[in-house]
């Protein structure tokens, strides 16, 4: 029925309400020095993370430096290779996995633990992702017996950090939700998660009842008003750096939202603010963006805006039959495969459907575009503002490649001009008061959500034939 991301098929029972969206474009991140000295030799760091980008430079989960010296973090794309990281130049201490993470629609539970005590080398740090050890490393070097790391070290402007590593460079571009700190024991992925009897997928338990120890935290990012709030009962709370109330996402690792798609070949488009918001580009050559959610059945409903004024007839919104941009051509209505497909709502109040033009007689530039998909009966609705422009929908019959899928798209018909839109599947990267939601609860939405219309989310995904 879908294609969507790991760790978030089924209803587990667990519920986490909200994540921290982070955007390396806005310098986004948290801090917190120290009150007093932790234990430098045995900690554990937990958290899930959604990746927004791939092969970048170095992004940090975490991290404890002054910014010039000795540095101990948790990280990815160290060297562009979309690796997860665990370093301590203090001590040595290099864990560098062999595989690699490039699924930006997709939850990750990290989980690295620290314990120089240990008589046994390879036991005084370790790796988990998704539940499971990492034991496979290109670089695997281990600190010395009883020494102190980085991590809970008090001294001049030392700090912990999260999303950067100085609070100027190597910002993380993504999701955090669930982020723990263990000052004092190291524990294994089973006290913040465990493996569903059904499906087998890693998901949350609740950790409210671990021991944090002195500095150690737990964020739930469930106060927008204080996104750096600890809930553990020890009150480190940590300082907002370019985080508002919008940065608080209902987008989770119990109910993942779709996005548009960064790791395909999204040429002259620039996406951000966890890629929801997108800037088309000049350039001649260019690509629409495709979500990263594609449906075979159900009914569907989501919203698109347009933020900057265009030239109505460049801009365009609907669905196309293939996931990747390089099948649609420089834009959604000119197709480099035989039987890639589209229908799309253009500003100029056409719909066109794989060529067939109808005039709805109603044009748009920076209106709320509300899209419903009815794959049952492969119709599809188009509103301005909340009104209907094709009534009756569009029929989109014999659209469907062999997959069977249909993906949402928002593209750009010219290259001489370029404009910025925000797509809202029930996450919206924006203040939205229309305060909408689906016949399941889920999703802010501008007008209200036509009736067995379900925001793309995977609760609302699993529920309906998984």
């Amino acid at each position: 029925m879908i294609i969507l991301g790991t760790n978030s098929i089924k209803d587990t029972g667990y519920d986490v309400d909200n994540s921290c969206r982070f955007d390396d474009g806005s310098s986004d991140y948290l801090n917190r020095t120290p009150g007093s000295s932790g234990n430098r030799k045995t900690w554990t760091w937990s958290s899930w993370v959604k990746k927004s980008t791939i092969g970048a430079g170095y992004q940090f989960l975490f991290s404890c430096t002054d910014a010039s010296t000795s540095t101990g973090s948790i990280g990815t794309n160290y060297n562009g290779d979309n690796k997860i990281y665990f370093r301590d130049d203090l001590i040595s201490l290099n864990l560098t996995p062999n595989a690699v993470h490039r699924d930006t629609s997709a939850w990750y539970h990290i989980v690295v633990a620290l314990d120089t005590t240990q008589a046994t080398a390879s036991n005084r740090a370790k790796m988990w992702i998704n539940g499971t050890q990492v034991t496979s490393f290109s670089t695997e070097t281990y600190p010395s017996q009883d020494t102190d790391g980085s991590i809970n070290l008090v001294s001049g402007s030392y700090q912990h950090r999260i999303a950067t590593y100085s609070g100027s460079s190597n910002f993380f571009d993504g999701y955090l939700a669930e982020t723990v700190f263990i000052d004092g024991t190291a524990l294994d992925p089973t006290s913040f998660g465990e493996f569903d009897e059904d499906s087998g997928i890693w998901k949350p338990i609740d950790v409210s009842g671990l021991t944090f120890g002195t500095n150690g935290f737990y964020l739930d990012f469930e106060n927008s008003g204080a996104l750096g709030a600890d809930v553990s009962g020890n009150t480190n709370n940590f300082t907002v750096n370019n985080l508002t109330a919008i940065d608080q996402s209902t987008d989770t690792c119990t109910n993942n939202f779709c996005t548009w798609n960064s790791i395909a070949d999204n040429l002259d488009v620039t996406l951000s603010e966890g890629n929801l918001k997108v800037v088309h580009g000049t350039q001649l050559v260019r690509r629409p963006v495709i979500s990263t959610f594609g449906v075979s059945k159900g009914k569907w409903f989501w919203e698109w805006k347009n933020t900057t004024s265009s030239t109505p007839a460049n801009i365009e919104v609907g669905i196309v039959n293939y996931a990747s941009p390089s099948s649609q051509g420089r834009y959604l209505g000119q197709s480099l495969q035989g039987d890639a497909d589209y229908t799309t709502y253009v500003g100029d109040g056409y719909i066109d459907m794989s060529g067939t033009q109808t005039n709805t007689g109603t044009t748009y530039t920076t209106e709320t575009i509300s899209i419903a998909v009815d794959m049952d009966n492969t119709l599809i609705y188009f509103y301005k503002n909340g009104s209907l422009v094709n009534s009756g929908g569009t029929n989109f019959s014999g659209m469907e490649n062999g997959s069977g899928f249909i993906f949402m798209a928002n593209g750009d018909r010219s290259g001489g001009s370029s404009y910025t839109a925000s797509v809202n599947f029930g996450n919206p990267p924006y203040s939205e008061s229309g305060g909408n939601s689906d016949g399941n609860g889920y999703g802010n939405f501008s007008m209200a959500v036509p009736s067995g219309y379900y925001s793309l989310c995977t609760k609302n995904l699993g529920a309906y034939g998984g």
